[in-house]
């Protein structure tokens, strides 16, 4: 059990009002009267209700809902925190191992993908292959979801229709005024921006593409990021991805935070965007923020939370032309995890046998049991060890604990500024969460501030348009 007492200021009047809450069993009550924020969900079973399946045995892979298909890690473009920047290329996919994949797929998968992923690299660099084993599958497959996300720069008049004749829907990477960590941007070209903004026009009307951002430290600001997408694509563009990245080699921790002002300095921002509207396109935000809603409706004890991924789960499930059961998407068979295993965890001909040794469930890490923002981050990278994981495992809590203090907000009214309790050792400088403390006694029973100075850092409720301050 992992509990937390969160102290809150009320921005109306100053007061300071405290919560208690159990990251393991997904309750937020107050901290004088006990009475929870949020009533449970008539019919849920107190602490019963799971809607995830548990995965700290990393259970054996089963026929998929979700199927991820890697078509290998070339790309033709060099993003400074790629997550497969370094990974070792496996044996080239190439037309003709289609045909195979899809007689394997047929004997392996008892029941129809409702989803499936079509993966770099960049895909379209795999156009030759790309083009007939979707067509292939979607044949076999006429009612599954296909997925692709590409940076944009090789699409064409026969490719975007292509795109929509079959159904997908699609995910463009772009990070806005951060692209220069990407490399040259496809919308300063003629054709390349045409081309984007053909297939932006085919699909946005059906609700089938998404731009696809990264926050990193670089590229810290989510209005930023907004308003010069919105410039480009319209007010109602919709914004996918956007947490902060993880960190896979020294090119992402280059891109992450590193010291505690720093750390500081992106939660300020980051929430008064939240709260000023800024950052309403973002998908992420409102996922995150009513999903931690959701998780204390429902009472969502953590044993039935997943990795953020999904990979752990028996019924995602990635592999690459060759038949060979990855991790997940963004590593080869060739390629080796951190902890010393391959990658390559099996193969289509006998899927029950294929078996996670690369990854870490977040219930075998202590950081994570003893994390306030455990419901949110979901782990992070599952396969990531030491400074890697460290670094994420950072990233990923001031990323979170932003979401975390926006729902509380949501729900009473009021701004969580401390949170005290079952922490790491190694993370008691968390408890802080906007620095407003300076050095005050662990028991947060008031800024150090006037409470009437919080507005300037956070000037208006969340989900209004008025203008954020800078941090």
């Amino acid at each position: 059990m992992a509990t937390f007492l969160i102290s809150t200021i009320n921005p109306v009047d100053g007061r300071v009002v405290k919560f208690r809450y159990d990251s393991s069993s997904s309750r937020l009550v107050d901290a004088d009267s006990g009475v929870s924020v949020v009533p449970l969900q008539a019919g849920v079973p107190d602490g019963t209700k799971a809607t995830h399946s548990s995965s700290a045995g990393m259970a054996a892979k089963v026929s998929p809902s979700v199927l991820k298909i890697s078509l290998g890690l070339s790309c033709n473009y060099s993003c400074s925190y790629c997550s497969q920047r370094f990974v070792p290329h496996a044996d080239s996919s190439n037309p003709d191992d289609v045909e195979g994949f899809i007689e394997q797929l047929k004997v392996a998968l008892t029941t129809p993908p409702q989803r499936i992923e079509f993966w770099g690299g960049e895909p379209f660099v795999y156009w030759k292959t790309l083009k007939p084993l979707a067509e292939g599958l979607r044949q076999h497959y006429p009612a599954a979801q296909f997925n692709v996300i590409t940076n944009g720069s090789l699409l064409d008049a026969e490719k975007n229709e292509w795109l929509d004749r079959l159904g997908f829907s699609v995910g463009l990477s772009h990070d806005g005024p951060g692209y220069h960590a990407r490399g040259m941007d496809p919308l300063d070209d003629t054709e390349k921006h045409a081309a984007i903004m053909d297939l932006y026009r085919r699909l946005h009307p059906q609700g089938r593409i998404s731009v696809n951002a990264m926050i990193h430290a670089g590229n810290p600001s989510r209005a930023a990021v907004q308003a010069w997408l919105q410039e480009r694509f319209g007010q109602n563009v919709p914004i996918g991805e956007g947490a902060f990245i993880d960190p896979y080699d020294e090119g992402g921790l280059a891109s992450s935070l590193k010291t505690p002002a720093e750390h500081v300095a992106f939660r300020q921002r980051a929430f008064a965007e939240l709260r000023a509207g800024l950052a309403s396109n973002f998908a992420v935000a409102s996922r995150k923020i009513m999903g931690f809603v959701d998780s204390l409706r429902n009472a969502r004890p953590a044993t039935a939370l997943g990795q953020k991924c999904g990979m752990d789960r028996a019924d995602n499930l990635a592999v690459d032309l060759h038949g060979n059961v990855l991790t997940c998407q963004n590593v080869s068979a060739s390629a080796v995890a951190p902890n010393g295993e391959l990658h390559k965890i099996g193969h289509l001909s006998d899927l029950a046998s294929a078996s996670l040794r690369t990854a870490t469930h977040w219930s075998q890490r202590e950081h994570c049991t003893q994390c306030p923002v455990l419901q949110l981050c979901q782990g992070s990278c599952m396969f990531l060890q030491e400074p890697l994981w460290e670094a994420a495992c950072d990233n990923a809590y001031s990323d979170n604990v932003v979401f975390l203090a926006a729902a509380i907000e949501f729900l009473t009214g009021c701004i969580p500024f401390y949170i005290d309790g079952d922490f790491h050792p190694d993370q008691s400088d968390r408890k802080d969460i906007f620095g407003q403390l300076q050095g005050e006694s662990a028991t947060a029973s008031k800024p150090v501030m006037h409470p009437t100075r919080v507005i300037p850092i956070f000037p208006a409720p969340l989900g209004s348009n008025e203008s954020a301050v800078d941090a």
